[in-house]
């Protein structure tokens, strides 16, 4: 297990040019800390949500719709198996989930229906908030960066929708944000609903997971001192903020500087965020990485009562990114079914049936929803022309078809929504649209009210459209 670096220590000595920039960033973007409106949550059965983001376009046809009978071309290498919901079967390359089936329902037939662009950013976009992307995805492509008037993602209306929480953020994304800036996956973020309301990011550290305790989050014995030094620290940048940014923008840093240190000062903060107070088994059991540690960290925010958690799947694993040919996590160019049965499917299933299983032990599986998805499915025809062809065994994106995932949270476990033709290319029958998976969150979370108003009075709706899929028991 690798060397756990001193995490209580908000800044070890004194501090460079460079991580006093850092720390003001981190300090002063992306917190969503916004009053709610005055309508909040309805009477759903959900109180927490845990989004479990797959990033790249996890390969549904491999995973939870599989196509046996499919000719050799599109079925692949693996086989379905029987599991513990009758009549459900999943990949033989997820053993500890099959034996959690009856807590899940499968949702396959989810398609972009020919409105995104089969890019990454679209299908980001697409999936997180419900909303179809617009001409500047296309015109863009993965260019186009995050934009005020977004929409924002279901994270964030729920958010926004629950009572606020009394001591923590109303909603986490950990353990990074996808893609590099400045050209950062958009959709993660509240747009229009404005950045008090963006979720509060944790960030993750590939190589030492367990160094997930958040140094910026976790007050030690000389906290206070500490504290009092960022609090000067940020006080002196002050002045260069409001030479640099126009008033309002100002005034946007100032509350969150507020809370930030309304955050660090609370008594029950830090507990949330020490994953070392777990018994050394259980951590065991979701898995030495970071993406199990995040998953572990989702149920602890739970345990919390923090509304909205999103994982998004670290990309950061170089042996799969040089294997996948691609840019890491679920994006399978080349050797889809290597980097599936050697990489990606164990891991996943471990975590992931951890986190089913500990909150069912818990007795929180029925007030917590868990979603997982992605930005895309994977392409049934296996060879994908930038890796080889049908030799490198890749899958290309696929937006036309995928299946996400739900539990818990007031879901009926152990059934199936919605189907593919044999081939597992294309809906048959009703096709499942993103704005139904957001229409179907906010409906386990309680929320029913999705009236807003703009900077300017006007009012809008949150999401227009959208059917609440037959899931929820």
């Amino acid at each position: 297990m690798p060397a756990r670096p001193d995490s209580r220590r908000l800044f070890p000595g004194r501090p460079s040019r460079r991580t006093v920039l850092q720390a003001s960033g981190t300090a002063l973007s992306g917190l969503g800390f916004g009053a709610p409106p005055a309508r909040a949550a309805g009477d759903g059965q959900a109180k927490s949500t845990i989004l479990f983001f797959l990033c790249g376009g996890s390969s549904h046809v491999d995973m939870w719709d599989m196509k046996p009978g499919a000719p050799a071309e599109f079925r692949g290498d693996f086989s379905p198996i029987a599991t513990s919901a009758d009549g459900v079967a999943i990949c033989e390359h997820m053993p500890l989930l099959a034996r959690q089936a009856h807590h899940l329902a499968l949702v396959h037939g989810l398609t972009d229906g020919g409105q995104a662009t089969g890019d990454h950013h679209a299908g980001y976009y697409f999936n997180l908030t419900g909303h179809a992307p617009d001409l500047t995805f296309r015109t863009q492509g993965n260019d186009r960066r995050p934009q005020p008037d977004d929409w924002p993602s279901i994270g964030c209306v729920v958010g926004a929708r629950r009572p606020r929480h009394p001591s923590l953020p109303q909603t986490f994304t950990l353990p990074y944000r996808p893609s590099k800036p400045p050209y950062t996956r958009p959709g993660q973020f509240a747009g229009r609903l404005g950045r008090d309301h963006d979720p509060f990011f944790l960030k993750g550290d590939f190589t030492s997971p367990l160094a997930f305790t958040v140094p910026d989050l976790v007050v030690g014995p000389e906290g206070a001192r500490r504290l009092a030094d960022r609090r000067a620290l940020l006080e002196s940048l002050d002045g260069v903020r409001r030479a640099l940014d126009h008033e309002a923008a100002v005034g946007n840093y100032t509350r969150q500087q507020q809370r930030t240190f309304e955050l660090l000062a609370a008594a029950d903060t830090a507990g949330a965020f020490d994953i070392e107070r777990e018994p050394i088994p259980l951590r065991e059991r979701y898995g030495a990485t970071i993406n199990g540690t995040s998953l572990l960290m989702a149920r602890r925010l739970v345990e919390a009562g923090v509304p909205f958690i999103t994982v998004f799947w670290s990309e950061e694993d170089e042996v799969v990114s040089k294997k996948c040919a691609s840019g890491g996590g679920w994006d399978t160019h080349a050797a889809n079914f290597a980097c599936l049965r050697e990489n990606l499917l164990p891991e996943f299933d471990r975590a992931f049936a951890a986190l089913v299983a500990d909150l069912a032990d818990r007795g929180l599986l029925d007030t917590t929803l868990l979603l997982v998805t992605s930005e895309m499915g994977r392409k049934p025809r296996i060879g994908d022309p930038r890796s080889g062809g049908v030799k490198g065994a890749g899958r290309d994106h696929w937006t036309a078809c995928m299946s996400v995932v739900f539990a818990g949270g007031g879901v009926r476990g152990g059934t199936v929504h919605g189907r593919t033709d044999p081939r597992g290319e294309y809906p048959a029958g009703s096709p499942v649209r993103p704005a139904d998976v957001a229409r179907t969150v906010y409906a386990a979370m309680g929320i029913d009210d999705l009236h807003a108003t703009d900077s300017l009075g006007r009012p809008y709706d949150l999401l227009d459209g959208g059917s609440v899929l037959p899931i929820l028991g």
